[in-house]
């Protein structure tokens, strides 16, 4: 009987571990960007604004990963034909699509009513991220280039949320290279799919067909100019213009560091994994964001 048990609780342990694994905690990362409207907006050490900040962190954090859940029980057959996604708790037959779904409802309505409780601003960006991802896996994921400006305005929305949670005042430019450097990371995405499933990329996702590399690379230099120059006139328009422009050459090492790595390494890793991993680019992040509360909250325009 305690064997029994004991591999009853080691199942249950299992599967929660693969539930959060379709969460996917790695790619929460992409909520820091919550924090840029209340970090300049001067909220940073005000208590009641900061803990605010880092619960609409951890609520992005559920929403997302709800939604997540439910786009891998949506594509659990697509996913079984690329060879990271297999691997994936749905795909590879870890979890069942018949425990999965209620999980990311669960995850999802528990968030989403925790935003609201928060602030009904940031419900309702939410709510619209909800509605952009369902729309985007129902329709405009099939659409070209649609689909990369759907996705890079998860990213802004997230700012929104940042903004919305603390009432605070979002700085223009703030959305501008926000949305730049989502458009760099997904169309990087895209190419790194492209070259990681080669002539199988059609089998996989129909759109990925319509996006040959000569055509992303163009569309990567673009994007990658505009962010720099979106990042070089916020800081002009911050309020610490002389001290802000310091951060300039740091931006400007990340994005070509990451041109870089996706032209000449042709690295096929998913843009998250490849920060975590490369260290000059997870470096060169940590040293702006550090420069960049420093010349902020500690200088004077």
């Amino acid at each position: 009987m305690r064997s029994i048990s004991r591999k009853n609780a080691a199942h249950m342990f299992l599967t929660l571990v693969s539930l959060v694994r379709l969460m996917r905690p790695r790619q929460w990362i992409k909520n820091v960007f919550v924090l840029a409207a209340p970090v300049y907006g001067g909220q940073l050490f005000v208590e009641e604004s900061a803990a605010r900040t880092l619960l609409a962190v951890a609520l992005f954090c559920g929403i997302s990963g709800g939604i997540y859940i439910l786009n891998d029980v949506n594509d659990v057959e697509q996913d079984r034909q690329h060879p990271v996604k297999r691997t994936r708790p749905l795909a590879s037959g870890e979890v069942s699509p018949w425990l999965a779904a209620p999980v990311g409802i669960a995850v999802l309505a528990g968030s989403l009513w925790g935003s609201y409780l928060l602030s009904f601003g940031m419900f309702v960006v939410g709510l619209s991220y909800l509605v952009i991802n369902i729309v985007y896996t129902a329709w405009w994921k099939h659409v070209v280039v649609l689909d990369i400006l759907c996705v890079a305005s998860g990213f802004v929305l997230r700012v929104v949320a940042g903004a919305l949670a603390v009432d605070v005042v979002i700085r223009p430019w703030i959305l501008a290279c926000t949305l730049f450097l989502a458009l760099l990371i997904s169309l990087g995405k895209r190419r790194s799919e492209a070259i990681l499933l080669g002539s199988n990329a059609g089998n996989h996702r129909r759109i990925l067909g319509d996006y040959p590399l000569p055509f992303l690379d163009v569309l990567i230099i673009i994007v990658a100019a505009m962010t720099m120059m979106a990042y070089s006139l916020f800081t002009f328009e911050s309020g610490r213009p002389m001290h802000l422009m310091m951060t300039i050459p740091f931006v400007l090492y990340g994005v070509f560091r990451y041109l870089y790595l996706i032209f000449v390494r042709n690295v096929t890793e998913s843009p998250e994994v490849l920060f975590l991993r490369d260290k000059p680019l997870l470096l060169t992040a940590t040293l702006w964001g550090v420069l960049s509360a420093f010349l902020f909250y500690y200088t004077h325009g």
